[in-house]
């Protein structure tokens, strides 16, 4: 029944085409797509705007940073995999160090992806700036403000960055409640933890 229906996985950031938790999932549901979108938050809506008119997809999965532009898909359920709702927060209020020459290379060369099908980062000032609104965006279409669209989380229990509030449960029960489970692993979901809750969750939500 599952492979009748579309599952959209938004990736984290410098994930894309080819990310591990998709590619996984693929091998037991035929209906997942995961396509690589830009860094840039307002052509990422643009890219994936167009993907859900396409494909009309039964729910959409969001992982770390890509939860953001999963949540702000009105209409469909939603499965969240580590959110860092508290990511853009960062970038948007540490964009001015863009401004500093040789930062936004420096940062690009850190934050390099893995060669392959993965989103290409380049960290300006502009573009980081969109993140403030990108969260805001996505939270309006929470039920703390209001959405009906339904919500499940999980999050890992030795994340590293649930220390610095990059990934905050606390924050997502404000928006959220109490939608969510925490699995004994890090923050990249091990593959252990994606057949034995996520996929499971992701069976259970298609019906």
């Amino acid at each position: 029944m599952a492979d009748d229906k579309v599952v959209l996985y938004i990736h984290g950031m410098g994930g894309g085409g080819d990310s591990r938790i998709p590619s996984i999932l693929k091998e037991y549901i035929g209906g997942v797509v995961v396509r690589t979108y830009c860094f840039d938050p307002d052509v990422a809506a643009r890219q994936i705007e167009e993907w859900v008119r396409e494909l009309k997809p039964a729910l959409v999965v969001g992982e770390s940073l890509g939860s953001l532009n999963a949540i702000r898909i009105s209409g469909l359920p939603h499965i969240l995999v580590s959110p860092s709702l508290n990511a853009p927060l960062y970038f948007g209020y540490l964009a001015f160090l863009a401004l500093v020459p040789g930062v936004t290379p420096l940062l690009d060369l850190i934050y390099r992806p893995r060669e392959g099908d993965r989103q290409k980062l380049h960290f300006t000032f502009k573009v980081m700036r969109k993140y403030l609104p990108l969260r805001e965006s996505a939270l309006s279409n929470s039920p703390a403000a209001g959405s009906r669209d339904r919500f499940y989380a999980f999050f890992g229990a030795r994340d590293h960055y649930r220390r610095s509030g990059i990934v905050s449960i606390r924050t997502y029960r404000k928006y959220f409640g109490d939608t969510f489970a925490v699995y004994p692993g890090t923050h990249f979901m091990e593959e252990e933890f994606v057949i034995s809750m996520l996929l499971p969750k992701i069976r259970e939500w298609l019906g």
